[in-house]
């Protein structure tokens, strides 16, 4: 059996006693540090325009380099950095993409430094906050939506922590080295690619998406094995070797290709196809949350004339993530990188989004960041994977023991004030009700004081929008644009750390007041046409072997499954529409029910499983007739109010009350009042 992952970090990467920090200040260390920027572009945004009392911004992207001391107790948690070539200061070096938006006079901003973790490489931090329109590189007055974050006088700021996106212009990249062996040889050892075609094809990358994949080191090597399988847990079957090769299809045959795989008569669609091959090289995967966790501390503590900040210029600092990038967040506090080379926090609030239960490959050997986990996409990689909960469980099946914010307990100092934000995918989709249940799913947990936990109710994992449009599910997608609330618990979450004004309360569901309950007891009303399941995305019990926790090695691939831990889902009133949580204007007052989960539609996956990150948006009848010849359960639009004003008049009290408690700003009732108006108009004038 794998050893307990406490017991493990206690002896291994995560764990930094106070004695053992004391003792590492003392050692001789030129500590992590940002060596030199290289300055690429400098612009004005939008010709200089001003944004409220923050004044004008600038634009600045480039490179940054570091150096860090692998003699440092503080870099332990680094995954193969002593196996990482050195300079002759003995200083592991390595590169990083950088971006940053500020006021041109930084001392007319709000002081505080709001970091993205970009999700593969893009930037979404205006899309989300100033609902503007994407942009990798933003321009124009779209890309900048309505101003919010730079009215509110925010330094914005992306660093690349991710070796592998696709190769695109504005993409943020890592450029880390490679760990060799202590004889100067390459490190070889298992990689794992699996994937799920909806058309038959005779090839397919070995990396996840459209990333870059480990090519295959030796196409003849014995532990090259692929697989196929009916269903998550159903038994591998192993395709003869002879059947298969790494290579593309070129000109109908073949072609050699060490970053792809080929079937003869191709994969089949809907099957489960997974590829364990010998790669080597790793690069240092953990230099990337290392990157976060300097350029940070540096924009923080330090100065830099390159991006004109002067000392004591930034004096808080935030991390935002969505879905993997939320997952990082997690993974980056579990590690304790929150802490940098002289023993000083960095983060002093951390929002991650849509992350449910989830962590990431983002610090072992041959880690694939982009891969995560679906209900069928991305099986068995490390990422909802124990421990789920800040606090310290242990897990009497297996005795593993421990908490996401384990590493802090004896330095409670360096904690920063987290918001976890998830959609209602998440607890269908992400496992995450484990944030905030035991691991026997039978009682609630209490929180830690530094952590607000909040459900947005009736939403799916990106923010909905109007016109609802069928995708890859059965019914339209969820059309809840919940990045309304994000604007507000930002604000909380910023007051909270800049003069410790109390944020809104917790809002999710509880196994105490029934509002939080198993798949099967739902209580989902009948509505004609909607076909619903009880599978839920598991969190199962993988042992990835005995290094996996203490070196950051991968034995097992694929891992050793020994059962998986209880999902509890938000319950639903008799529309379908969840009770608890954060309930915006559109759920509150509701034209419709709305869901985090959507069944697949049959062509983009099997019609009886889950689709991957969307929900459902299901129209009230119109009348009571309707309502009746169709066998609606639910009341009708004309059922439930009597006219316009009185369905405003509800979403008015809705709105009215959740800025009141902080979950939205002021200044943004009356356009979500107007959201609310234009829905009435759309389904019923």
């Amino acid at each position: 059996m794998t050893p307990s992952p406490r017991r493990l970090s206690n002896g291994g990467m995560r764990n930094l006693t106070v004695g053992l920090l004391a003792l590492a200040l003392l050692l001789p260390s030129l500590g992590a540090r940002v060596v030199r920027l290289e300055i690429a572009e400098r612009r004005e945004v939008l010709g200089g325009k001003p944004f409220g009392l923050a004044g004008p911004y600038e634009l600045i992207k480039g490179k940054a380099y570091f150096a860090v001391d692998p003699k440092n107790l503080a870099n332990q948690r680094i995954a193969d950095l002593k196996l990482a070539p050195v300079n002759g200061e003995g200083e592991v070096e390595f590169v990083s993409d950088i971006y940053v938006i500020k006021p041109v006079d930084l001392a007319k901003g709000n002081g505080a430094a709001l970091l993205e973790i970009n999700n593969r490489g893009k930037k979404g931090m205006l899309s989300m906050f100033n609902r503007a329109a994407g942009s990798y590189d933003p321009v124009t007055a779209e890309h900048f939506g309505d101003g919010l974050l730079l009215e509110q006088g925010y330094t914005l700021v992306w660093v690349g922590w991710q070796f592998d996106p696709p190769v695109a212009q504005d993409l943020m990249h890592l450029f880390p080295p490679t760990a060799r062996g202590r004889d100067g040889a390459p490190i070889r050892g298992l990689a794992r690619a699996d994937f799920v075609k909806t058309d038959r094809e005779f090839s397919h990358s070995l990396a996840d998406r459209d990333h870059v994949a480990y090519p295959v080191a030796d196409p003849d090597a014995p532990e090259n094995v692929l697989t196929v399988r009916d269903d998550v847990e159903a038994p591998r079957r192993t395709i003869p070797r002879e059947k298969w090769r790494f290579a593309h299809m070129a000109d109908g045959k073949p072609a050699e290709d060490r970053s792809q795989v080929w079937l003869e008569g191709g994969f089949e669609p809907g099957k489960i196809y997974e590829v364990v091959y010998v790669a080597e090289n790793p690069p240092l995967v953990g230099l990337g949350p290392t990157a976060v966790r300097d350029f940070l501390s540096y924009l923080k503590y330090e100065s830099s004339e390159a991006l004109r900040v002067e000392p004591g210029a930034i004096d808080r600092t935030m991390a935002f993530g969505v879905s993997q990038s939320g997952r990082f967040l997690r993974t980056f506090l579990y590690y304790g990188f929150n802490e940098d080379e002289q023993g000083r926090k960095v983060m002093d609030g951390v929002m991650a989004h849509v992350a449910g239960a989830g962590r990431g490959s983002f610090n072992h050997r041959f880690a694939q960041a982009s891969r995560d986990g679906h209900p069928y996409m991305n099986f068995f990689h490390p990422t909802d994977i124990f421990p789920f909960s800040d606090v310290v469980q242990k897990d009497p099946r297996n005795g593993w023991e421990d908490g996401l914010l384990a590493t802090y307990s004896d330095r409670p100092w360096l904690l920063p004030k987290i918001f976890y934000t998830n959609s209602s995918y998440e607890y269908w989709g992400r496992a995450a009700s484990l944030i905030h249940t035991t691991l026997d799913g039978k009682r609630d947990l209490e929180i830690p004081d530094n952590v607000r936990i909040y459900h947005i109710a009736g939403t799916q994992h990106g923010p909905g929008s109007y016109p609802p449009r069928r995708t890859i599910g059965d019914q339209p997608g969820n059309a809840v644009d919940y990045r309304w609330a994000l604007r507000g618990l930002l604000a909380a979450l910023d007051g909270w750390i800049r003069e410790d004004k109390e944020p809104p309360p917790s809002r999710y569901g509880k196994i105490a007041d029934g509002t939080l309950v198993a798949p099967e007891k739902l209580g989902w009303p009948a509505i004609p046409g909607v076909r619903t399941s009880t599978k839920v995305h598991q969190a199962y019990r993988a042992d990835y072997g005995p290094r996996f926790y203490s070196q950051g090695i991968v034995d097992n691939e694929p891992p050793k499954i020994d059962g998986s831990y209880p999902v509890l889902v938000p319950a639903v009133d008799a529309d379908g529409n969840e009770k608890a949580g954060i309930r915006l204007p559109l759920v509150a007052a509701p034209l419709a029910t709305h869901t985090g989960w959507n069944m697949f539609n049959g062509k983009a996956g099997p019609a009886d499983q889950i689709s991957s990150m969307q929900g459902s948006w299901i129209p009230f009848a119109g009348t009571k007739a309707e309502r009746e010849k169709s066998g609606d359960p639910r009341l009708s639009i004309e059922e439930r109010y009597a006219n316009r004003d009185e369905y405003l008049g509800r979403a008015a009290a809705a709105t009215l009350d959740l800025v009141e408690q902080g979950y939205l700003l002021e200044g943004d009732a009356a356009a979500v009042l107007e959201e609310s108006a234009e829905r009435w108009k759309e389904r019923v004038e």
